[in-house]
């Protein structure tokens, strides 16, 4: 619910003369939006007003009738009963209002030794900390659909590309592994950004701090921030931290739009490697034998906004001097989709993953139609001595010798295989098999099976934070 009375007192109006014209209300008002914030922003009057009590600027039964007040407040918003009034601008003030109003002269000290400079980078922080744990969870939920789907494809054979041609043989499992490789690094810079996000600016005030000898480190431990901020002007006016958790989501939907690619060409009728259950496409209006891979095609469309978001913030910041400006205000509505956006972007694919099933005879057709042994007779040839470049030059003509026979290379006779090269011989055949050339490559971080089962056993042990 909502009231644009302008008509109310404002909290700040003891300077001004005449009313807010409505145009300006509406216009700078922010509660449209930031109420979302309305449980950090309790958290974190909750922890300024004990901190006041011990420091002796509140009384016990103040701060107590003041912790009451907040959290029926934050029943009422809960229930949908309370009324948010564009008057009072943003979540603070309306919720201070209304303390005020409920318990009397107690909720008017609340402010003491605070601003909304402040409130405001204490409340994003606390909020965009929970964000940053959820994303991490979510991250790590879809990593464990994907390891699940892997295990069951080490063996299964998959055309590998470059430049979307045909290159070489690789485990499937092994591809989904490079999936989950991207992921734990988006698990990384989640973790990492939140260390920085996890620094409390309550204290700061407006830009200088406040002459009440205030307990800075008493208001952070009931918060569970690491430390106080160590510079009041930086403190109010920093949004580094929400434009890197915007960069780490960024960087995870550009990770998951080029996985959505690759589903949407598998899904393909020109490859048909994977069927998506019913449940995960759509139809068309008009076309009724049509499959679409909707969910793909929405994650990769979706990944644009996040990107966008970025650019946004980082443009709002450009050009701001110290300390905190009304700029600001512009900060919430990106991070805010943000936020929604990369949740239900990983929760959706993440349910997708388990309705994949894997179509391994057409994956298997497809990488022996592409030569994708090619390498690994060129490597046969530098075994037998013969440098790299002139392999490179024999297995090129022999390729293009089984292009005009239509045949692919297996298929060679060793009489045709030895017009190219005297030194083949018939242990040839061991490397042009699709499951000779995966095989070949059991190195670490190589696609062999027996490899590939031990990633994978590496990657379940590290996403259950077992010690490597």
């Amino acid at each position: 619910m909502s009231d644009s009375n302008n008509t109310e007192k404002k909290l700040w109006g003891g300077r001004f003369k005449e009313p807010t014209d409505a145009l300006v209300e509406d216009f700078t008002e922010s509660i449209s939006f930031d109420s979302r914030l309305y449980e950090q922003d309790i958290l974190g009057s909750i922890a300024h007003s004990r901190m006041l009590a011990r420091i002796g600027i509140l009384t016990t039964e103040e701060a107590d009738s003041i912790e009451n007040g907040l959290n029926v407040i934050k029943t009422q918003i809960e229930d949908g009963e309370f009324i948010w009034s564009k008057a009072y601008e943003d979540v603070h003030m309306n919720i201070e209002a209304r303390l005020s109003e409920a318990i009397g002269d107690a909720g008017k000290k609340l402010h003491t030794g605070r601003s909304r400079n402040d409130q405001v980078a204490t409340d994003i922080r606390l909020y965009l900390r929970e964000a940053t744990d959820d994303a991490i969870e979510l991250v790590k939920n879809l990593q464990h659909q994907l390891l699940e789907l892997a295990s069951g494809e080490i063996d299964t054979i998959l055309p590998g590309y470059t430049h979307l041609q045909v290159a070489q043989p690789i485990s499937f499992a092994h591809h989904l592994l490079a999936w989950n490789e991207m992921l734990e690094r988006d698990v990384e810079r989640f973790n990492d950004g939140r260390k920085r996000i996890n620094v409390m600016p309550l204290g700061s005030a407006a830009l200088a701090g406040t002459s009440f000898p205030i307990d800075r480190e008493y208001s952070c431990d009931l918060l569970g921030f690491e430390r106080p901020a160590r510079n009041s002007l930086d403190a109010v006016s920093d949004r580094d931290f929400l434009i890197e958790f915007n960069a780490a989501a960024s960087l995870l939907m550009i990770h998951l739009s080029r996985m959505c690619e690759e589903i949407i060409l598998w899904a393909s009728e020109s490859h048909k490697f994977i069927t998506i259950g019913d449940a995960f496409c759509t139809g068309s209006s008009i076309m009724p034998q049509k499959k679409n891979p909707d969910i793909a095609e929405l994650v990769r469309g979706k990944s644009s906004r996040v990107v966008g978001n970025l650019s946004a913030l980082m443009m709002l910041m450009k050009s701001q001097p110290l300390a905190y400006n009304r700029d600001n205000q512009e900060d919430k509505e990106p991070i805010f989709d943000t936020i929604d956006t990369i949740n239900a972007s990983l929760r959706v694919f993440a349910a997708m993953i388990p309705s994949i099933s894997v179509n391994r005879e057409n994956m298997y057709r497809a990488a022996l139609n592409g030569y994708a042994t090619a390498t690994d007779l060129a490597e046969y040839l530098v075994r037998k001595e013969v440098p790299f470049r002139d392999a490179h030059e024999i297995v090129g003509s022999t390729v293009h010798y089984a292009i005009s026979e239509k045949k692919n290379l297996p298929d060679l006779t060793l009489e045709e295989l030895r017009t190219f090269g005297t030194m083949i011989d018939d242990d040839v055949y061991d490397v042009l098999t699709l499951e000779g050339s995966v095989n070949s490559r059991k190195h670490l971080g190589g696609t062999a099976p027996q490899q590939v089962a031990i990633a994978l056993k590496a990657a379940k042990e590290r996403l259950l934070g077992k010690p490597q």
